[in-house]
């Protein structure tokens, strides 16, 4: 059967969340936004492509930092409303020059800083 970006449920804004995965350590690295044409360029190019909210326009992944996102497998989800994309990451993946976006964590009440940003 032919994948269709269309036949995926899309948010009201026509927005799909995207969870990326490192392929090889499983780790979660980041979760961003996805519209069916993102969906379609990621499939195409083989570079991840979101949609940033904040600027209304494509983020193909390490376009300026270099800290590309390689498609290895894409995934949809039992109810079609969010996608996983296990990809090889190159660099850090977060804004903050840290591997993973969630490099919080909440214990006992406070939050810890489980990793520094890469030099």
């Amino acid at each position: 059967m032919t994948f269709d970006p269309q036949s995926l449920t899309y948010d009201d804004k026509g927005l799909i969340p995207a969870i990326a995965q490192d392929h090889a350590t499983g780790t979660v690295l980041m979760v961003a936004w996805m519209n069916a044409e993102a969906v379609a360029r990621t499939l195409e190019t083989g570079r991840v492509t979101y949609w940033s909210r904040s600027r209304q326009a494509f983020w193909v992944k390490g376009e300026t930092s270099g800290h590309v996102q390689k498609l290895v497998d894409f995934r949809v989800d039992c109810d079609r409303d969010c996608l996983l994309l296990l990809v090889d990451q190159k660099g850090p993946a977060c804004h903050t020059n840290r591997r993973t976006c969630f490099y919080t964590a909440v214990r006992d009440g406070a939050e810890v800083e489980l990793m520094r940003p890469e030099a």
